[in-house]
């Protein structure tokens, strides 16, 4: 019998409420939440259970100090860390909950109940630091989970790729010295949180295992399934890891308030299919997909919907020929950049 996608939701991941004017609304679950009640989305998935993280599965990469300091919003009103980041009375239990059902979701994954998995939880993570809040994001899920793998699941590689528009500092800063954790961003060039250069290549035995792709606005569909034909397969290949986890931002959606990109919902699908046939080659489909931003509610429910259709293998996107179509000057550009950085790390040929 076929394996099927799991989803991990629940109304606990709607109560963070971050305050007026943060992008980061419940209504973004919300308008996602009843797209999986309509009738083609019914029977076809595996609920995952929200599961609450204990402290020290959180301290496998934040520090207690910070721990605590976020538990003391248990019950406060609005409690501020950034200009833009701010926790509510039920916000560190959303958190605890959020990566404790990615963690749950990646043992299930890992053990072959589940064939893969989309974890569509907030607050996100990406932006998080070891001890510090921001960005929208109070604990590091993916950074989390890729550790938790590690340690607990004895998964010796993980590739994460972070396809948000903005840079994923926190999850890189967790992973830059370490071997053992790839780190592969495609991001807008000049926008928060400021980081993730072409040259920002990991450090000691961790240097060539960050890749970063800053690229300019105006990338779509074409060109980012383009990139992960072109630079990500060739080195998911030959790191070779025994998991695949997803920041899967949809803030590069044309409709997106946040950058200037010109993703659709087709090209979430195709990247979502290059991602699933990387991770049937290298890791046996062992494939986990965590919402990290996208604040076009419409553009965000119809987004997952396509990812969600190629988990389960509904649809099958053309991948190669939207791939030919990508705009030359836009692909040498990037391809040059990341081959001059990482020729000596990886072979993009």
């Amino acid at each position: 019998m076929a394996l099927k996608t799991g989803i991990l939701k629940g109304e606990i991941f709607l109560k963070h409420l971050p305050g007026d004017g943060c992008p980061d609304t419940p209504q973004r679950l919300k308008d996602v939440y009843e797209m999986l009640d309509t009738p083609d989305m019914q029977g076809i998935f595996v609920d995952i259970p929200p599961k609450k993280a204990t402290t020290e599965e959180i301290l496998l990469f934040h520090t207690r100090d910070y721990f605590e300091k976020i538990a003391k919003t248990r019950g406060k009103e609005l409690i501020a860390f950034t200009a833009d980041t701010h926790a509510s009375e039920d916000s560190f239990d959303a958190a605890l909950y959020a990566t404790g059902g990615l963690l749950n979701a990646i043992s299930m994954v890992a053990a072959n109940k589940i064939a893969n998995a989309f974890a569509l939880i907030r607050p996100p993570g990406h932006h998080a630091e070891k001890s510090r809040a921001m960005g929208y994001c109070l604990f590091n899920h993916v950074a989390l989970g890729a550790a938790f793998a590690r340690k607990h699941l004895n998964l010796d590689k993980v590739l994460i790729l972070d396809w948000d528009i903005h840079h994923g500092n926190g999850t890189q800063h967790a992973f830059e010295r370490d071997p053992s954790v790839l780190f592969f961003s495609i991001h807008q060039a000049g926008l928060f949180p400021g980081t993730g250069s072409f040259t920002d290549t990991g450090f000691g035995a961790g240097e060539g295992y960050t890749i970063n792709l800053p690229i300019p606005k105006g990338y779509g569909d074409a060109e980012y399934i383009a990139i992960l034909d072109r630079l990500l397969k060739p080195v998911a290949e030959q790191f070779s890891p025994d998991l695949i986890l997803v920041s899967a931002g949809f803030d590069t959606h044309r409709d997106d308030p946040m950058g200037g990109m010109q993703m659709t919902a087709q090209g979430f699908a195709a990247m979502t299919a290059s991602i699933k046939k990387i991770a049937d080659t290298v890791c046996g489909g062992k494939l986990l997909m965590s919402l990290e931003g996208g604040y076009n509610c419409q553009a965000l429910a119809e987004s997952a919907r396509a990812v969600l259709k190629e988990m389960v293998g509904t649809t099958c996107c053309n991948v190669s020929a939207m791939a030919a179509t990508a705009d030359k000057k836009k692909m040498a550009f990037v391809v040059r950049r990341c081959t001059d950085v990482h020729k000596h790390s990886w072979n993009f040929i």
